[in-house]
């Protein structure tokens, strides 16, 4: 296991991590928003255990990934043609993880020929106007608010949450186990061992490496239009989404679900939104996902 880079045609670079098993079934991860490839502190027994060949990727502007200035939802999906011709994959499966769903979703409607399968996991669905539903959580309101409306502020804060991370890890330990108050009881319990937190501090600590802009260039981006209908979709998606999520609501996502014409859905009850931290769904999701390949 470890991280190595893919260089594009246009001579920007991919950052990528593979985890589990290498001789196992391909499948690219897209990380949430702001997120990075690192999602374990060592490989991940479960992709190794089902088999499954896990490959994470940074995103453009995240971790080791150079920027696309003016990037859309599309995009990535050349991106990621490229990435799997370099890896000599036929065909291969995807997963999308908040933020990360669009552009699960973008790969099932741009390469249906590529793709045995996508999964959606605790996706965020498309704005209405741009702007972010009722039903979600007050503070990811207020975020989407400001990255459009006031962008210098929030990288300001995401510098701020930056330099915590490199100069006081103690402390920033200490405040993520205080300060998740408005998260979901059902999320909560994911930010309470030390293993934990160090692992989102790894994961958020990778996304801040070449700077926070895209921290805050991303979310307006994933509230504008994707550039694609959903209804066009022909590859099977698997749609995993709690119930009890209010970050990427779930009314929401049970709207959008059944847009999908080939497209199942596995509802959580009670869970929150990190539902890929829950081993039982995490294992679930991936023995899915082997089942759409045979």
């Amino acid at each position: 296991m470890g991280s190595y880079t893919i260089k594009l045609k246009d001579g920007r670079n991919i950052g990528v991590i593979e985890y589990g098993d290498k001789n196992g079934i391909p499948v690219m991860f897209f990380h949430g928003t702001p997120g990075s490839r690192l999602m374990f502190l060592d490989d991940d027994e479960t992709s190794m255990r089902v088999g499954i060949r896990l490959i994470s990727l940074d995103r453009p502007g995240f971790g080791i990934s150079d920027p696309k200035p003016n990037r859309t939802v599309l995009d990535w999906t050349e991106d990621i043609k490229e990435i799997a011709d370099h890896l000599d994959l036929e065909k291969f499966s995807v997963i999308g993880v908040s933020g990360g769903g669009a552009y699960a979703a973008a790969c099932a409607h741009q390469l249906p020929d590529r793709l045995h399968s996508a999964a959606l996991i605790a996706s965020i669905a498309p704005f209405e106007n741009g702007k972010p539903p009722k039903s979600m959580m007050r503070a990811n309101k207020i975020s989407f608010f400001l990255n459009k409306k006031a962008p210098w502020l929030m990288k300001m804060g995401y510098r701020a949450h930056k330099k915590m991370l490199e100069t006081k890890p103690e402390k920033y330990m200490e405040d993520t186990r205080k300060g998740n108050k408005h998260l979901s009881e059902w999320d909560r319990q994911f930010l309470q061992t030390d293993e934990q937190i160090k692992t989102i501090m790894m994961h958020l600590g990778e996304a801040f490496r070449i700077s926070v802009d895209e921290c805050v260039n991303e979310p307006v981006l994933l509230s504008n239009p994707w550039g694609f209908s959903v209804s066009d979709i022909k590859v099977p998606v698997d749609i995993w989404h709690g119930e009890g999520d209010t970050m990427a609501p779930f009314v929401e996502t049970k709207k959008f679900a059944a847009a999908f014409p080939n497209s199942e859905t596995h509802f959580v009850p009670k869970a929150g939104h990190f539902l890929s931290d829950d081993e039982k769904v995490w294992e679930e999701i991936l023995n899915t996902i082997t089942k759409r390949v045979y």
